[in-house]
């Protein structure tokens, strides 16, 4: 397929769903997916979470819509696509950003704790896909773009949960690019690197491990998450269009240490 050179980053007229996009790097993605020209539909766990960023992307002239669901629950997940159908008539861009971490020492690691990062960061991810991807194929168009980490690729300290989960969306990711890049359906991954997010802020109020990680990261800085938005970009619009089944690191060199 043939692109005008100048467009091959534009998301003009395409309508995208970021779960996550409360804060840190799900607000990033959204206000960068708008900034390059798509209608933003941004989800929280919370009824009105998304606010202060659909209140950002009005502010630049972007257009934006606010959802909530629990993605750990099901039903829950069924309705929040459905409703954002019913809004747009169309998901063309979906960012599975939205997940959750608890820290405990594996022998200590309570099942419940387990099964909610498992439902929230690798089941909830796995139905909105699918929900996404079968509309999708029936257009024989499409981009999933799914959020993995650097414990997709190591084993971490005490986020059992979150590494098994992480290992799993690389592996999910692969799967569904196998099956449905044949439609014209892009699925790829973001391996976001060291950020200074929530997610992120026990390791960064540890001085010692903090630093450890810095000057480990060639870059010699943490990520800030706004450095993840022409990633996320990139992977959305035609610019990708022969990347699939990709896991894309974004870690300041971290991996290459």
């Amino acid at each position: 397929m043939n692109h005008d050179s100048k467009n091959l980053f534009s998301l003009s007229g395409k309508v995208a769903l970021v779960t996550g996009a409360s804060r840190g790097l799900g607000r990033a993605i959204a206000i960068g997916l708008s900034n390059a020209g798509a209608t933003v539909i941004c989800c929280a766990s919370s009824k009105g979470g998304t606010a202060e960023t659909e209140a950002l992307i009005k502010q630049a002239g972007g257009i934006s819509h606010g959802l909530a669901a629990d993605l750990s629950d099901e039903v829950a997940v069924n309705k929040l696509y459905q409703d954002a159908v019913a809004l747009v008539s169309q998901i063309d861009i979906l960012v599975n950003n939205g997940g959750t971490i608890s820290r405990f020492p594996a022998d200590e690691y309570p099942m419940d704790e387990f099964r909610k990062v498992i439902d929230v960061n690798l089941n909830g991810l796995f139905q909105l896909s699918q929900l996404a991807g079968r509309d999708m194929l029936k257009r024989k168009a499409g981009k999933i773009i799914n959020i993995a980490s650097m414990l997709s690729y190591s084993g971490g300290m005490t986020v059992p949960a979150y590494t098994a989960s992480k290992h799993a969306v690389a592996g999910i990711t692969k799967a569904l690019a196998n099956e449905w890049a044949i439609n014209n359906i892009q699925v790829n991954a973001i391996a976001p690197g060291y950020f200074r997010t929530d997610n992120t802020q026990a390791l960064q109020d540890n001085p010692e491990r903090c630093a450890d990680i810095q000057k480990r990261i060639p870059a010699g800085v943490w990520g800030e998450p706004e450095q993840l938005a022409g990633t996320a970009v990139f992977l959305a619009s035609a610019a990708s269009d022969y990347v699939n089944g990709h896991i894309l690191a974004v870690d300041g060199g971290w991996l290459a240490r």
